[in-house]
């Protein structure tokens, strides 16, 4: 599933697109959507926000197409009208005359206004979105802190979007590595400087992942492995997906777990319990 990064990347690239610019159709495969079609191929994109993993494109009139990806969609911008070779479904198009954003295979879109916006059963109990400029590490570390999430283990609270919003599978592992913290434990087992760090950690490295387009890892190690001729699947992540490979600090063999049917890694030396 594509976590916060990568759902702000993608706004990004559909603002750029098809923001301020005529449009000249809009395409819902859903029939319930089908009244929008007119209404809206007659307005401006007037911008691209993300809640977490959820997105908004707005348009003038107030109104807003949201999207969530969930397991298998995905967006792709490509010049206008020249669909892609691909097996997925088309769930939703905006075309200009020089750009089209489609949608694949995602099943979760609505239009709403800001009322509905308001009272959407998931984006109105997302916690703090990791990814929000006014999202501090103060504001995290007071969420950890909180009674309502002290006695939960990192590798549910980490991915409930009730908590941080934006956050998945890589993340969750990686913050946890930079932090130094072992993922089974829970806030209320960590002193201070572990909750200090995993504040920080949870903003610093999602932002860093949305800048460099996934990549977790120092940046100086990760330039130093490029050059030694490492792929992208090697260097990009400190622990993620390198199951029984070397910790990149300590060399100890990282260790692959599951949680609720979901992966996770971590460092049996550099997090220990």
């Amino acid at each position: 599933m594509p976590e916060g990064p990568e759902i702000r990347i993608a706004a990004d690239k559909i603002a750029k697109a098809i923001a301020n610019r005529p449009i000249e159709e809009i395409f819902f495969a859903f029939e319930h959507l089908q009244p929008y079609v007119e209404i809206l191929g007659k307005q401006l994109v007037t911008g691209v926000d993300t809640k977490g993993k959820g997105m908004l494109i707005r348009f003038e009139s107030g109104l807003s197409i949201y999207s969530h990806n969930q397991l298998y969609g995905k967006w792709e911008i490509v010049p206008a009208y020249q669909y892609p070779d691909t097996k997925r479904q088309l769930r939703l198009a905006i075309h200009n005359q020089q750009k089209s954003a489609l949608l694949y295979s995602a099943s979760d879109i609505e239009v709403l206004d800001e009322e509905a916006i308001a009272i959407h059963p998931f984006l109105s109990r997302l916690g703090l979105d990791v990814l929000d400029r006014k999202t501090t590490s103060k504001k995290v570390k007071a969420r950890l802190l909180n009674k309502s999430f002290q006695r939960r283990r990192f590798t549910s609270l980490l991915l409930d979007q009730g908590f941080l919003a934006g956050l998945g599978n890589y993340l969750r592992s990686e913050i946890l590595f930079v932090a130094r913290v072992h993922p089974t434990l829970r806030p209320v087992d960590c002193n201070e400087k572990q909750i200090s760090a995993l504040a920080k950690a949870s903003l610093k490295v999602s932002q860093q992942s949305y800048h460099t387009e996934g990549i977790t890892n120092d940046l100086k190690l990760v330039e130093k492995l490029k050059v030694q001729g490492y792929e992208r699947q090697d260097y990009r992540h400190w622990v993620f997906n390198r199951e029984e490979r070397p910790c990149y600090v300590c060399n100890t063999a990282i260790i692959k777990d599951t949680s609720g049917g979901r992966r996770y890694y971590f460092c049996p030396q550099c997090q220990k319990v």
